[in-house]
């Protein structure tokens, strides 16, 4: 007898070895039709998977989120076969899952038109119409590189040739279209609902620039119609709010050719940075770093003995001198470790922390680069604390508590928290892993905040936890990270002095609260749509006259506004004060002051509010406590 345990406790016993779907059937024809994968002691499986021993199972359907992964998993095959019915001579590349969608990459002969998207979604309807089953299969190497050859899908060939020997190949057949997958994919091709292709882009083989340009059709499908609206719904709005068009409009940065990947600054932007910036070195003073700077390019030997050379080389960028290799640095932590070896550390000194806000450059594939949200060159808010392994749970709980009321602070409440535990490949012992990974558990059931698990997601250093916020669209921005590193201070010769004389090296927890600025910037932007909080706005209130008449008054509010810190612009150009109010508003400017006749006479002016709240007339005094009070608020709502 075959016994399965399932998620409610029940138990059921099968004579003889039995798949999923029959195990979905057994429990009620409702969920055997509604079943798109399964598990089996933990692993997603197809519903035609057949257990030959007892193990723990549950059904997966569209209501879970490995559902929904499938189902997307799935939609890219059932694209890619309506590619193929229509153009016959595209070839498949590689067609991935992605938030909220899916991909897939085709080289063809000319550019696909929005035209043609709509011919595709078409073709995949009528293919969800016939209900294909979707069969698994496994083939011997040279099998399949005589069928994916004998199809003319050359790029599958140069897949399968990379990959391994000793790996298994499996494949999925839907009808006449057959792909490289490890699959699980839904049972057959009737199980979608609701699907959209949203978009087509360039994108080079491999994410090599030096290799062909393929076509990305971008798609995404939902478990049913109301859900893809509503998803529909919120890439309209996403794209009103995209950070790069936000930018433009208010003259923050650029990018250009000269410079891929690299941000040029305008007043207006750099304003910004420099506000966070100034904030994020308060905070870090205010919890015990020391704020050091460390050089931009680095002897390459350094990288190699950190180990960053091994795994980083192709994302770093080197230059040659004096006939010596210097890199460009990608992260700050080999360089902290340099300043730490300075001189004889005592257990006394312990916890270190060092900051830095690093300026790094990495070289990222072109097609890869968006905006501020992916660039080549970067500045983080680097820090990382030197102790002993019995500190790692204190200065983890020290971070969080640091971290979350920066987040408040830019006006982000919600927050989830992610720990990786230990992958395979990793160095240290089981029972060092086995204390950091308990430190940071207790550290984060301090926070009273639920938090998920990712086992086998930690860096080979140590574990980690991540921090994403969730933004006014609901997306999820990961920003913060808090990493428990045992081996880069051993291999660049840190030590400290223990209690007992004994020389031990310390453990290194690697941190950041926002990541990149640049990225950072990006986020806020488009969670505000370019309405900053007040005292983040470039410009904090714009002084403007109706007359030539009241000029002069308006220089003394701007300079009385100015000598109490505000960021305050002067409009005294001849327009209609109609026409002022409006460009300002575009401008996204939170506070309007006009000034006419009597309000030059009396002292005052008339204050409006970004949005079109009108506040009527307030002494110079008034306006200032009353800018001052949300300056102070910053981000927070309660």
């Amino acid at each position: 007898m075959l016994t399965v345990s399932l998620p409610d406790g029940s138990r059921r016993e099968y004579p003889q070895p039995v798949s999923v779907a029959e195990i979905a059937e057994s429990i009620g024809p409702g969920l055997a039709k509604a079943a798109l994968a399964g598990k089996v002691d933990g692993q997603l499986v197809d519903t035609s998977h057949v257990l030959e021993h007892d193990a723990e199972v549950s059904i997966v359907t569209d209501r879970d989120d490995d559902g929904v992964e499938v189902l997307r998993h799935s939609c890219a095959h059932l694209m890619a076969q309506a590619v193929q019915r229509l153009f016959p001579e595209a070839q498949v590349t590689i067609g991935p899952v992605i938030d909220d969608g899916f991909y897939y990459d085709f080289s063809y002969s000319r550019p696909f038109t929005p035209e043609d998207l709509s011919a595709i979604e078409q073709t995949m309807a009528e293919i969800v119409k016939e209900d294909l089953g979707v069969e698994r299969s496994v083939l011997a190497r040279d099998e399949a590189v005589e069928l994916f050859r004998g199809m003319g899908e050359h790029y599958k060939v140069e897949i399968i040739e990379s990959i391994p020997s000793d790996e298994p190949l499996s494949f999925y057949r839907q009808g006449e279209f057959i792909d490289l997958c490890r699959g699980p994919h839904v049972p057959s091709t009737g199980k979608f609902k609701a699907f959209k292709l949203t978009s087509v882009a360039g994108a080079y083989w491999r994410g090599d620039s030096n290799r062909e340009m393929l076509q990305r059709i971008y798609g995404t499908a939902w478990p049913n119609a109301k859900e893809l609206r509503l998803h529909l719904k919120r890439l309209e709005e996403a794209e009103k709010r995209d950070h790069r068009k936000i930018g433009k409009q208010l003259g923050l940065f650029h990018f250009q050719e000269e410079a891929p990947g690299m941000a040029f600054w305008h007043p207006k932007g750099w304003t910004i940075y420099q506000t966070i910036q100034s904030y994020m070195k308060r905070k870090q003073d205010d919890n015990g770093y020391l704020e050091i700077n460390t050089p931009q390019l680095v002897d390459f030997s350094l990288w190699e003995k950190s180990g960053h050379a091994a795994k980083f080389s192709e994302e770093m960028f080197t230059v040659e001198s004096d006939n010596r290799q210097y890199a460009i640095k990608p992260m700050n932590c080999p360089c902290h470790v340099q300043v730490f070896n300075q001189g004889i550390k005592s257990y006394r000194d312990l916890p270190l922390r060092l900051a830095e806000f690093g300026s790094c450059h990495r070289y990222e594939p072109s097609g890869s680069m968006h905006g501020l949200m992916r660039v080549r060159n970067f500045v983080q808010d680097d820090g990382h604390i030197f102790c002993t392994e019995e500190q790692i749970q204190s200065e983890v709980a020290r971070f969080n508590e640091f971290l979350f009321g920066i987040y408040r602070d830019f006006g982000f409440d919600e927050i989830v928290l992610r720990l990786s535990t230990r992958p395979q490949k990793r160095v240290g012992s089981d029972e060092l892993w086995g204390q950091a990974e308990d430190a940071l558990k207790q550290a984060l059931d301090a926070t009273g905040l639920d938090w998920q698990l990712a086992p086998g997601e930690g860096a080979f250093y140590g574990p980690k936890v991540e921090y994403s916020l969730r933004d006014c669209m609901g997306r999820l921005q990961q920003c913060g990270t808090i990493q428990v590193d045992f081996f880069t201070p051993g291999r660049l010769g840190a030590q400290y002095v223990a209690e007992d004389n004994s020389r031990r090296t310390p453990v290194m927890l690697h941190r950041a609260a926002l990541g990149s600025f640049e990225r950072f910037i990006g986020v806020l932007i488009e969670h505000y749509a370019g309405a900053l909080p007040v005292w983040l706005a470039p410009v904090q209130a714009v002084v403007m006259n109706i007359t030539d008449n009241q000029a002069d008054y308006c220089r003394e509010v701007g300079d009385s506004l100015k000598s109490k810190g505000f960021r305050v612009g002067l409009d005294l150009r001849n327009e209609k004060i109609g026409f002022k109010i409006r460009e300002h508003t575009i401008q996204k400017a939170p506070w309007l002051l006009v000034v006419g006749d009597r309000e030059a006479q009396s002292g005052s002016v008339s204050v409006r509010k970004l949005g079109g709240e009108d506040l009527g007339k307030m002494t110079i005094e008034a306006f200032s406590e009353r800018l001052g009070g949300e300056v102070a608020r910053r981000g927070r709502t309660g």
